[in-house]
Formats: C-alpha cells, structure tokens, sequence
C-alpha cells in the first residue's frame, strides 16, 4: 500500500528539522550556488542549503510538505515544488546544479538525469535505504532498497569523496551513503 505522505508530514512530529549531517559535511567543502533536493519532505535539507548562502530548488510530491517547506523558507531562496517525479512531473535541468542531494528516496530510472544534472565540479550526496537481510526492521518493498554497491556503481567514473554501506545513526534501517564529486 501506498505511503500517504500528506499525511506523514501533517503530524508535526514526522518534521525533522534538522539536516542530514552527510549534508552538512559535504556542504562545508562546496562554493555555494545551485542546488536540488529531490523529494525534498518538508526541506531541512533544502533550509539548511540555502542559510548557507544555496539557491535551492526542492521537489517533493506532498502538498502539505512543500507547504510546510515554503512557510519555514520565508527569506531564504528556496523554489519549493510540488511535483510527481516518478510521473515525470519534474525534469532536472542538464548541467542546472552544482549540487544534488537526495535523501531516502529511490527511484532507478532518475539516475542518469542526476548524473546529468550536475555541473563539472559540483557534486551529488545522499542517502538510500539498503536491502540488508539481517535487519531486524521488517522489509520494504524491493524497489525502495539499493542492492549492497549499487550506488557506488551510479557514480562510476566520478570522484567518490565518501562511501559507506550498513547502519547509521538515528535510522533503523541500513543505508549506502555518498558523496561523489563530477569529474
């Protein structure tokens, strides 16, 4: 069934409003300029990005969470979009970021858009849930989980900064983690 995300991000409790510390990390090596968070949530990320000085361009599919985003983004430059990206409902501009993040969100066929989407230099961080067999947590669908090197591969030919797979901290599933720069 279905994630009714609208709802996940109507209870205040599912609003993390810190951003992910790989994030952080990897900001603090960059140039501020353009960046995209894909499905974006309620925009931590995307908040943090742009009070460090990011013009941030952040999609998600729930209605209530880019509302939350663009009532939290007050000042900063933040272009808060509500968009399907598995209906194709959001192109990701060729060589449009100098960073792409996405955190937790798989979706296969969006890799070589955000492979594309990145300018020469810039780079592309996230996090995606990994299958792990051993995990205590109930499975989730398949095609929500990254096979163990599977993101490494996405980024084969550009400059891995950082890559770890298996638990982190704070999330009860296991994840592959990324930093990879475009060479």
């Amino acid at each position: 069934m279905p994630r009714n995300w609208d709802s996940h991000y109507s209870d205040p409790d599912n609003v993390d409003p810190a951003p992910a510390p790989l994030l952080v990390e990897a900001a603090d090596l960059l140039r501020p300029g353009r960046a995209l968070d894909l499905a974006c949530g309620a925009g931590r990320n995307a908040l943090y990005l742009a009070q460090m000085g990011w013009s941030v361009t952040a999609v998600d599919s729930s209605e209530v969470a880019i509302h939350l985003l663009g009532e939290r983004a007050a000042g900063l430059s933040v272009d808060a979009r509500v968009a399907d990206l598995e209906g194709g409902a959001f192109a990701i501009e060729p060589e449009g970021y100098d960073l792409i993040c996405d955190f937790y969100y798989l979706q296969r066929d969006l890799f070589p858009a955000i492979r594309e989407g990145v300018r020469l230099g810039g780079a592309f961080v996230g996090a995606i849930h990994l299958s792990n067999p051993t995990c205590d947590t109930p499975p989730r669908n398949p095609a929500c989980l990254l096979e163990p090197g599977e993101l490494r591969e996405q980024f084969g030919g550009w400059k891995i900064l950082f890559y770890s797979e298996g638990p982190e901290t704070g999330r009860r599933r296991a994840s592959a983690r990324i930093v990879a720069r475009r060479a």
